[in-house]
């Protein structure tokens, strides 16, 4: 019997647990789209191929959380960035650790790999980007110009130029040799998460949070067009080899968009949740997505997606073939000239400090010593590293395509619609069990599972919510059966209190509604802190801080001490709402309240002017408070941490 057709344009490949703890970073290898790499706040990277559950090698070194990683277009090397500001390059193949580079003094946010020469290009926390020469383990060049944490990195095609996109709105193309700035391109509203140059063209692609898509003609530095239409931000993009269209992740689905004129040419729902990287191969898209410490791989079938032509935007129907794609015209632009050899060394910087132009020291060689690549999996790293090098007499075998899951009836584009929209109640797929696992430790005490000091704001289940609670106990062992009324009984334990509960906060969010709805914003907010439940300060603070233009001088005096709470909570959610708060009011207003304390006093009576000074020396007094607790919190793991720091960075002037 023959086996079962399928119609499928995605699919979710497989699902493993990358680490031990959450994951913080991933990456696809480009040429093979086979290779991923996985950082988790366990300071470890893991090497994995996309369809299979085995982690093929750990590297280990680092003594932070990896906030960044990237593997070479050869997929011999991969650099990894830690939340410490150091970075380790690995050499794959030897299963080694090649260089530590040592330079940032916050977390490494973006790198990547010179696609001919032996550099690095790394963004950070602290604004800098730098490029680093691996053979001669130093900094070349250090490029200033970014006011904001650089999030995203990219080298062009011929290796002339850099990319960088930042949380400042703005996207800056760099000269690597002159190292200057070429051209810096605004019109984005919000911090620009990716970016990423055209195979052939001068064209650069940028998305940022402000849920656009922009491109930019690199010849006349100007915007070509910007698609505006998406409900969330654009999490990553690839162009298509060919360069006729450009992906991009989306939190549900992938989208296919042309740029001259704007358009979308095609959607497949994907529910890969935080997709991270998109590779391409044997005309399949592979995209890879995190969730604490889970990772899952999808494949979408680029032969049933619409790349080109007049078709309008909307779902893909997996029931229909599609009809092949027209084929592109001629470019108009200039094409990149590639060389065929290396790239020339750009100019070397006059190194300032220590770090930049430290060489081989005994430190660096024990931190590469105290490195090292655990292989965990033999067989899979021969057939993936060790053949490269080895000379054999016949071809080598081509990956073949991943093969698509059996259905049993087509989907409509209907259907698919409507089970996006609908709550996810599917089973989950069994996690595969974590291969590189360290060996474990005899203890003469047993443990004991205590609840996490922080509850994260997307869970599967209630922290401590156990199915056994809501069942009466069975006193007899031959009793199976429960009585409906006792079993009822069981579960309205608590249904009232939470009703409660409920109807309370739905009270007193009509009572701020009602403040807000006559335009006094302030007596609205003091309306939610005299309530006192911080439930209600971050529903409304949520809402504020979309809208920077709300804050006020004398709103800040009412919201600091509500932060103040907020930072301490035990929720994730409201530590996230205290933490964007927290530095909108620093970007805002600190360097007002500096400037005023600082200023001489003035001459006369001017009561505008002293009102004014004592909410500075009141804000100023409050934000003291705060600082401490930022600094003690910035020594945190994952994401809490890399926030934290980040204010602590901004309130470097209160010390």
């Amino acid at each position: 019997m023959a086996g079962a057709v399928t119609t499928k344009t995605a699919w979710k490949l497989q699902e493993i647990t990358a680490h031990s703890s959450n994951v913080s970073s991933l990456v696809l290898g480009k040429s093979s789209g086979r290779l991923l790499a996985t950082g988790g706040d366990d300071c470890r990277v893991n090497i994995w191929s996309v369809n299979k559950p085995n982690c093929i090698m750990s590297l280990t070194g680092h003594t932070t959380p990896i906030e960044s990683l990237q593997i070479n277009t050869n997929e011999e090397l991969i650099v990894a960035g830690s939340q410490s500001g150091s970075i380790r390059v690995w050499d794959l193949e030897a299963a080694k650790i090649l260089r530590t580079l040592l330079g940032h003094k916050a977390n490494i946010c973006s790198l990547d790999f010179h696609p001919f020469g032996s550099f690095v290009a790394s963004g950070s926390l602290d604004t800098n980007i730098k490029l680093w020469d691996v053979r001669r383990k130093g900094c070349v060049f250090r490029y200033k110009g970014h006011t904001e944490a650089v999030r995203c990195l990219r080298f062009s095609p011929d290796g002339k130029w850099l990319a960088s996109a930042a949380d400042d709105h703005s996207v800056k193309l760099w000269d690597l040799a002159a190292g200057k700035i070429m051209f810096e391109f605004t019109g984005h509203t919000g911090p620009v998460n990716v970016v990423e140059f055209h195979p052939n063209e001068y064209l650069l692609a940028s998305g940022s949070s402000d849920r656009t898509v922009r491109f930019w003609d690199l010849e006349k530095f100007q915007v070509v067009s910007c698609i505006e239409e998406e409900a969330t931000p654009v999490r990553c993009v690839l162009f298509n080899p060919d360069g006729c269209c450009l992906y991009s992740g989306f939190q549900d689905s992938l989208r296919v968009y042309g740029w001259e004129p704007e358009r979308c040419f095609d959607v497949v729902l994907v529910n890969w949740g935080k997709v991270a990287d998109l590779s391409i191969c044997n005309n399949q898209l592979i995209g890879v997505s995190f969730a604490q410490s889970t990772v899952s791989s999808f494949v979408v079938d680029l032969s049933r997606v619409t790349k080109s032509g007049s078709i309008p935007h909307g779902l893909i129907r997996d029931d229909e073939p599609l009809v092949p794609p027209t084929p592109t015209g001629s470019s108009l632009r200039r094409i990149y000239d590639r060389p065929s050899t290396s790239c020339s060394k750009p100019q070397r910087v006059k190194h300032n400090s220590e770090s930049e132009r430290r060489s081989p020291s005994s430190e660096d060689d024990r931190d590469e010593k105290e490195s090292k690549a655990e292989i965990q999996n033999p067989e899979d790293y021969k057939e993936i590293f060790q053949p490269k090098n080895a000379i054999c007499r016949t071809p080598p075998r081509n990956n073949e395509p991943f093969p698509a899951p059996p259905e049993d009836e087509p989907i409509t584009a209907k259907e698919a619609l409507k089970s996006s929209q609908a709550v996810d109640v599917q089973t989950p797929l069994p996690k595969q069990e974590l291969v590189c696992t360290r060996p474990p430790i005899a203890s003469s005490t047993p443990l004991t599972r205590t609840e996490p000091s922080v509850i994260p704001a997307a869970r599967n289940e209630p922290i401590g919510l156990k199915a056994s609670d809501f069942l009466p106990a069975v006193k007899n062992q031959s009793q199976t059966e429960l009585v409906d009324e006792e079993a009822m009984s069981q579960i309205r334990k608590g249904h009232e209190t939470m009703c409660v509960v409920l109807t309370s906060r739905h009270k007193n969010l009509d009572t701020v509604r009602a403040v807000w709805s006559i335009g006094d914003i302030k007596n609205s907010v003091d309306s939610a802190v005299a309530i006192n439940d911080l439930s209600v300060v971050v529903d409304l603070l949520n809402i504020v801080n979309q809208k920077a233009s709300l804050w006020k001088l004398d709103l800040c005096t009412i919201v600091l001490p509500q932060i103040e709470k907020l930072l301490q909570s035990k929720y994730e959610s409201y530590v996230q709402t205290g933490c964007t708060s927290l530095k909108l009011i620093l970007q805002r207003f600190l360097p007002l309240i500096t400037d005023i304390l600082a200023a001489p006093p003035s001459v006369g009576v001017d009561i505008t002017r002293e009102e004014r000074l004592h909410k500075c020396k009141l804000c100023y007094k409050q934000l003291k408070n705060i600082s401490n607790i930022v600094k003690n919190k910035s020594g945190l793991s994952g994401r809490h941490g890399s926030a934290f720091r980040e204010l602590h960075l901004l309130m470097a002037v209160l010390e």
